[in-house]
């Protein structure tokens, strides 16, 4: 199934895998420890993203909303990278959206804790400071 989606050249003979192997070449390159890349090992890099990219979308599309739509959402993809361990590293990277006015108000309640924070502790350090 993977190679039918892969799509041909430009001599209209099948590829292995779709992702632009130059790219991956220089995403690869980008590593300070990586000085030459072998051709197998690009093509098995780039088919192994390939899968890996296939796996989670499969994943998001079947516990995601999305279904009754027949569509993958950003909201299916950040779901199952917070809620299943698999993909819990690409938490970071696919965080949960939220509207502007959420992020400032957490923003604005994360800095009046860390302000009670620093005036409760800076009357703790004059006192022992004193004695």
């Amino acid at each position: 199934m993977a190679d039918a989606v892969a799509g041909r050249d430009k001599c209209g003979e099948p590829r292995l895998v779709s992702l632009p192997l130059s790219r991956i070449r220089v995403i690869m390159k980008s590593s300070p420890e990586v000085s030459s890349i072998n051709q197998e090992a690009l093509v098995l890099t780039a088919k192994a993203t390939e899968l890996f990219v296939q796996h989670l979308a499969a994943c998001s599309y079947r516990r995601g909303s999305g279904r009754e739509r027949k569509a993958l959402t950003y909201t299916d993809l950040s779901k199952t990278a917070e809620e299943l361990e698999t993909f819990q590293f690409l938490a970071d990277i696919l965080p949960k959206k939220i509207l502007a006015s959420k992020y400032l108000k957490m923003l604005k309640e994360k800095r009046d804790e860390d302000e009670e924070e620093n005036d409760s502790g800076d009357g703790n350090d004059g006192d022992e400071a004193e004695s």
